[in-house]
């Protein structure tokens, strides 16, 4: 049989269109009906964690639309500086959520995080009594540090070092102000996170599952069936 050569930029436009369909059904989800945006709904910040950028929340938050989030009451962050301290990070964590509650008329604002943005997070929310928290979400975030951060760089490296003086000052009182609903939830095989249980704290329900990894908890259904039950508050 002869095929014929298909040309590189034909490739390439299928290739982007297969993409887009893909993201689209994520989107549709199981019913296979896209969900109308719901009224009233709590804004969302998705917070990445070490390196990473807004890219990698794409699919949480094309979910998040596909369960019924207006397209504006979704916003995922990227920080100026990926590896940098949670203390900067905390900074533009609170510049988003203004930005958040400013644009859509909200008095509170969700927050789901991820790995060491999660540590930005509790910065941000245990030392701005004004926070606009109402439930936060930590995605495989290190709470009491992880031995994989002597392998990183920056100075979001230096933080995550267990028993560094910025864990020990996050960790003095409460997870998290009593005033914030917030969950954690892990996987059992996290490379990242070592050891496990620091993504887990003290006082909050933490869900354990087998066997996404640590970046496959942003894509994994069983998480976000979590995540959307905690949001809806179901």
């Amino acid at each position: 049989m002869i095929r014929a050569r298909v040309p590189r930029s034909e490739r390439r436009t299928a290739l982007r269109l297969r993409r887009r369909l893909a993201s689209f059904a994520v989107a549709l989800g199981a019913s296979g009906v896209l969900a109308a945006p719901l009224a009233g709904q709590v804004p969302v910040l998705l917070v990445p964690g070490w390196l990473d950028t807004e890219r990698d929340l794409a699919a949480l938050r094309i979910r998040l639309l596909g369960a019924g989030w207006a397209n504006d009451r979704v916003k995922a962050i990227t920080f100026g500086e990926p590896t940098g301290s949670n203390r900067d990070h905390a900074r533009e964590i609170e510049a988003a959520v203004e930005e958040l509650r400013a644009r859509t008329g909200a008095d509170q604002v969700d927050v789901v995080a991820h790995s060491m943005g999660g540590l930005a997070t509790r910065w941000y929310i245990l030392r701005n009594p004004e926070h606009g928290i109402r439930r936060s979400v930590f995605l495989g975030s290190p709470h009491r540090g992880t031995l994989s951060a002597h392998l990183a760089w920056g100075a979001g490296r230096d933080e995550m070092i267990p028993d560094s003086p910025f864990l020990d000052s996050l960790n003095t009182g409460q997870p998290t102000p009593l005033e914030v609903d917030a969950i954690t939830i892990r996987t059992i095989v996290d490379t990242h996170i070592l050891p496990g249980e620091s993504a887990t704290l003290p006082g909050l329900m933490n869900h354990e599952l087998c066997c996404p990894t640590h970046a496959g908890l942003l894509r994994d259904e069983e998480v976000f069936a979590l995540i959307l039950a905690f949001l809806k508050g179901t």
